[in-house]
């Protein structure tokens, strides 16, 4: 029998090995914040235990964007493959298409970026959403400069109000860069006249907000419908010379 003074120690030690997998499990899932590819490790361990799908997915989004602002690219396009729901599978191609300008690749990092988002957006089976990825990889590249990229991936849209789309939102993202002769090549390209007005009055004002009244002018100019080419010019000679009165 072991001795009295002992004994504590000794239901100690057991009570120590009976919890030593949950300590170690928990030490195993330590690390400093700075360690960001550690920490990460960690959420996709823990999302892959969600058991709501919908949650799952959510979490895996917002980790992919994560993973693509930290320049680990290859290892966010690959959660999309974790991710159930279409339409979020589209969300998440969209954040990472975004990160590139923002990481400044280079145009060929880039085109090999967007090459690997048309192939994970081609899996997705689902034709509206496979349709919205594709708006949303023409976004990325637009947003990232790259035009020609841009326009290529919305030619090759079969839907065509979501292509449409695509050249009016790549439209509106040139116009933010102040690249109006881009932005008005995209209008162009648009076969819908209710959505060309649209875009050039879109494209118009953000173009007059940025200062570029010439442009934004020139824009609203080829608005064909009338009320909304009124509003345009208006919006154009409001920013030139505000009418309002300042109260003293």
């Amino acid at each position: 029998m072991p001795h009295t003074k002992t004994l504590p120690l000794l239901i100690f030690f057991l009570f120590a090995l009976s919890i030593s997998p949950a300590l170690a499990e928990e030490a195993a899932q330590t690390c400093p914040v700075e360690e960001r590819q550690c920490v990460t490790a960690i959420l996709q361990d823990s999302a892959g235990k969600i058991e709501n799908p919908a949650w799952r997915d959510q979490t895996y989004r917002e980790l992919a964007k994560t993973l693509a602002f930290d320049k680990r690219t290859n290892e966010a396009i690959a959660l999309i493959d974790k991710i159930e729901n279409p339409d979020t599978k589209a969300m998440t191609i969209r954040g990472i298409g975004m990160t590139v300008a923002d990481n400044k690749l280079s145009p060929e990092k880039s085109t090999a970026v967007f090459t690997k988002l048309h192939e994970s957006a081609k899996k997705i089976t689902h034709p509206p959403s496979f349709a919205i990825a594709l708006t949303y990889i023409a976004m990325g590249q637009a947003f990232a400069g790259d035009n020609e990229g841009a326009w290529a991936t919305a030619a090759a849209m079969e839907n065509d109000a979501l292509r449409h789309k695509a050249y009016g939102e790549s439209a509106e993202i040139q116009a933010e860069h102040k690249d109006f002769t881009a932005a008005i090549t995209s209008i162009s390209k648009i076969g819908s006249a209710a959505y060309q007005n649209k875009a050039y009055s879109n494209v118009s004002k953000i173009l007059a907000d940025k200062g570029l009244l010439d442009e934004a002018l020139q824009a609203g100019m080829k608005i064909t419908n009338a009320y909304k080419k009124s509003q345009a010019l208006q919006y154009v000679l409001d920013k030139q010379k505000p009418r309002e009165v300042e109260k003293k």
